[in-house]
């Protein structure tokens, strides 16, 4: 699960590459190949990624990786549907939180 600094405006890359437990170099694809990454860069060229940068890396990890779409398959869903497909997302991943804490209280 992708935990974010509430007090950070603005992450590395090797800090999303960390989140994600992926090659910087994959960050560096993802954020040529899909629009939605767009992050801010100082003068020497370093890249910084915002919450929404994060936010749209989820989207992009779970279609990729973890529902296994190609690039152009989830390139399409994130034009028809997007909306939609991140309302799915997010329910996921609170039952997710829930799931996780009924375990932790079965565990006690």
């Amino acid at each position: 699960m992708v935990e974010i600094d509430d007090q950070k405006m603005f992450y590395t890359i090797g800090e999303i590459a960390k989140m994600f437990n992926v090659n910087t170099s994959l960050i560096r694809f993802w954020e040529k190949e899909f629009e939605i990454i767009s992050p801010k860069k100082n003068p020497n060229g370093n890249r910084k990624f915002t919450k929404k940068d994060i936010y749209n890396f989820k989207i992009i990890y779970h279609l990729v990786k973890e529902k296994k779409f190609t690039l152009e398959g989830a390139k399409e869903k994130l034009k028809s549907d997007k909306k939609e497909f991140v309302k799915k997302i997010e329910l996921r991943n609170k039952l997710l939180k829930v799931k996780g804490r009924i375990e932790a209280l079965i565990e006690n």
